[in-house]
């Protein structure tokens, strides 16, 4: 992918490099939010780019909900070759649950409302979808009769775009993976990527896309282009446009940027529209300046991270002031990213084993293992009969492939670790009692999908 979109810098392209670095102050300062890495593209240029070490180019990252917009993709390709209507329902996809399905309005929801998050239902059904069918999410979903007609109200229901995701996965006879490579990953120069499944082995969908943030960016890229790829028309200009509008109000939410409409998988926003998932991904596409920002992160208030970008980055566009000194501290800012490893010495007492504490956050894991060695400690940790060891370095991470640690003896004779799970936007706490062999673990942002250690990373084959 970053052979196929060409660099350039912010001047070239009429950014001021001064609001860039202002975003960065900005985010820096925020509280409840960590950058992972951002990627800035202006006339198809990127003109700036960086991720915080440990996180790396190379490495995919999980996307949370901005996997929908990847559905979102699949399923206006799917339309355009003739696999699926937007006004088929449902239902006529799972035939095999016709006759369970009695509920007038359940029968009556059509593509379209799962699409735009308008089945009809007032809420979030995922757990009762669950509670009814925890193998067959479809099922559970339209054994669920609809508040209000489809089409009618908007409730952000992840069954929608898991039954989205469903029908295409039947209709094409594949994973969407495997729909998505010849039709949008390798046009875009996009590299491996992996989806979570479901127990039946289909790929949810509404969550669980592992991609790197120039995948992300390269599809922001493609909308922005109206689907058109270096001449050639990869997704139909009618979809974009389609998805990019608001099919449904949602005044009722919170957040100013999570109130302005819903399209069919990608939200509205005060400036543009986006894809976006949990902690901070993020794929804003602002077609009035031709400009695409590609974001990670483990950000709790994502609403402060949109607020820097339309403070900091909307009136650096176009202005006209940048200074060769000021491009120059970007480049090197960017290229110096790091997250703060967190404090501590090396371990002066032997191999020592603990068990949970009454803080310990994290009930799966039953025991850790701190054994002291040069240059970095081992860590080996228990959880539901697997073990784990992962190295944590002194005052700088010990990088591995899906973990990176560091930490150590604090001035209180704790001993005090954070793992960083590379591929995801999580960080794990590990503190040891000093004079008690009890642990406390806790995630800093807590893992929506329940995965043990060993699974937190990218799914494979």
């Amino acid at each position: 992918m970053t052979s196929i979109l060409p660099r350039s810098t912010p001047s070239a392209h009429g950014i001021d490099a001064v609001g860039i670095l202002d975003l960065l102050d900005a985010l820096e300062r925020a509280p409840g939010v960590e950058t992972h890495s951002l990627m800035l593209l202006r006339h198809g240029h990127v003109v700036a780019e960086g991720w915080w070490a440990p996180y790396s180019p190379d490495r995919p990252h999980l996307l949370y909900s901005l996997s929908k917009s990847f559905t979102s993709t699949a399923l206006g390709l799917a339309v355009a070759e003739g696999l699926v209507s937007l006004d088929d329902t449902v239902l006529s996809h799972f035939p095999d649950l016709d006759a369970e399905v009695t509920d007038p309005r359940a029968r009556r929801i059509r593509v379209r409302h799962v699409a735009a998050m308008a089945s009809g239902h007032l809420s979030d059904t995922i757990d009762a979808a669950r509670a009814i069918d925890p193998d067959d999410l479809v099922r559970g979903f339209l054994m669920i009769p609809p508040d209000r007609e489809p089409g009618s109200v908007f409730a952000y229901n992840q069954p929608c775009t898991f039954s989205v995701a469903a029908i295409i996965q039947k209709a094409a006879g594949m994973p969407l993976t495997e729909y998505l490579r010849p039709r949008l990953l390798d046009p875009l120069g996009i590299g491996e990527v992996g989806w979570l499944t479901d127990p039946r082995g289909l790929e949810l969908g509404f969550s669980g896309l592992h991609a790197t943030t120039d995948a992300v960016a390269g599809l922001g890229q493609l909308y922005l282009q109206r689907g058109r790829w270096e001449g050639e028309q990869l997704l139909p200009q009618a979809w974009v446009d389609e998805a990019t509008r608001a099919h449904i109000e949602n005044p009722d939410e919170p957040n100013p940027d999570w109130r302005q409409g819903y399209g069919f998988q990608f939200w509205m926003a005060r400036h543009g529209y986006r894809g976006d998932g949990a902690y901070g991904q993020f794929c804003v596409v602002l077609p009035e300046a031709d400009v695409v920002l590609a974001m990670t992160g483990q950000s709790e208030d994502m609403q402060a991270v949109l607020d820097a970008v339309w403070e900091h980055l909307l009136p650096a566009i176009d202005r006209a002031t940048t200074t060769p000194d000021a491009e120059c501290r970007l480049r090197d800012r960017l290229a110096a990213a790091a997250l703060p490893s967190p404090p501590g010495g090396p371990v002066t007492s032997p191999q020592r084993t603990f068990a949970p504490g009454p803080q310990n956050a994290v009930p799966s894991i039953t025991e850790v293992r701190v054994t002291p060695g040069p240059g970095s400690t081992a860590l080996s940790i228990h959880q539901a009969g697997e073990e784990i060891t992962v190295h944590a370095g002194v005052g700088a991470w010990h990088d591995a492939d899906v973990v990176a640690a560091a930490g150590g003896e604090q001035k209180s004779g704790e001993l005090a670790f954070d793992l960083v799970f590379v591929q995801t936007p999580h960080r794990l706490r590990i503190v040891c009692a000093a004079s008690e062999d009890l642990f406390a673990a806790r995630w800093v942002t807590e893992p929506l999908h329940p995965l043990a250690l060993s699974d937190m990373r990218m799914p494979r084959g």
